[in-house]
């Protein structure tokens, strides 16, 4: 397995945890945690033996966001540079929120600005009752210019509008509230409740929910038409997939299925 600087892949039973081991730095996210975010995503694509993703972070925080780093790249950039780094950092969350398989992001401690950004790439959000969130980029006279339309979309723009112009942090209750977070449970059930979460899709068959994603998530943004293309297709794909003629079998058959991604 390949070894990265700022994450740690485990696996077990068909899911994947990644771990983001920056606690030296807070777990900010620079443009290296970017660039490998990408490069595990673009592996997991080609990898059908892993069926689920729990993306978590060592120590107390799951991430106060982006790096001061990154933002003194940015100044005195001329566009055109300023332009292509942004747009290759925002391509990093892209891909891996497009990875054709579940993803679940364990909470705890401070998820704040990017770090937030990055948990809403995950298709669910599980939060410690301790989690403290934040979008606190107004407060530094910046704008939220990885997320902002993540959190529109998730959260509505009046939720969004008092998160992004105020910027003041909330609790894992409001967050929930605002459908930022699934799940709150206390913080000694965290890994449990991600746990239960990650074992349905062992139960699963990984093609189908991958690629009922890729109908949510490209869907999203094609019109009705488009979108309903983009089911028949999906579909079809689906109806001469091996895991398919598995679950006629097993049901046929009486018995539990034995999927196997493919």
């Amino acid at each position: 397995m390949t070894h990265f600087q700022n994450w740690l892949l485990t696996e077990e039973d068909c899911v994947l945890t990644l771990t983001l081991t920056r606690s030296a730095q807070k777990h900010t996210l620079d443009m290296q945690t970017f660039y490998e975010l990408r490069e595990i995503a673009r592996g997991l694509q080609e990898r059908p033996d892993i069926w689920a993703v729990v993306l978590e972070a060592a120590g107390e925080h799951f991430s106060r966001g982006v790096d001061v780093s990154v933002i003194g790249m940015m100044i005195g950039q001329e566009e055109p540079a300023y332009r292509e780094n942004l747009r290759n950092a925002q391509d990093c969350l892209d891909v891996f929120e497009a990875l054709e398989k579940p993803t679940i992001a364990k909470l705890h401690g401070y998820c704040l600005g990017g770090g937030l950004i990055l948990a809403l790439c995950c298709d669910f959000r599980i939060a410690s009752e301790n989690t403290v969130f934040g979008l606190p980029e107004v407060k530094r006279s910046i704008g939220v210019i990885m997320g902002a339309q993540r959190i529109s979309r998730v959260a509505g723009l009046a939720a969004a509008k008092e998160m992004i112009y105020v910027g003041d942090n909330f609790n894992a209750q409001q967050a929930q509230q605002w459908n930022l977070v699934n799940q709150v449970v206390p913080h000694d059930e965290l890994d449990t409740a991600a746990a239960a979460l990650a074992d349905k899709f062992r139960a699963l068959p990984p093609r189908a929910v991958g690629v009922n994603k890729r109908i949510l998530n490209e869907g999203y943004e094609m019109s009705l038409r488009d979108s309903q293309e983009l089911e028949i297709d999906a579909q079809f794909e689906l109806l001469h997939s091996p895991d398919f003629q598995e679950a006629v079998a097993s049901f046929m058959e009486k018995r539990p299925p034995r999927y196997s991604g493919k």
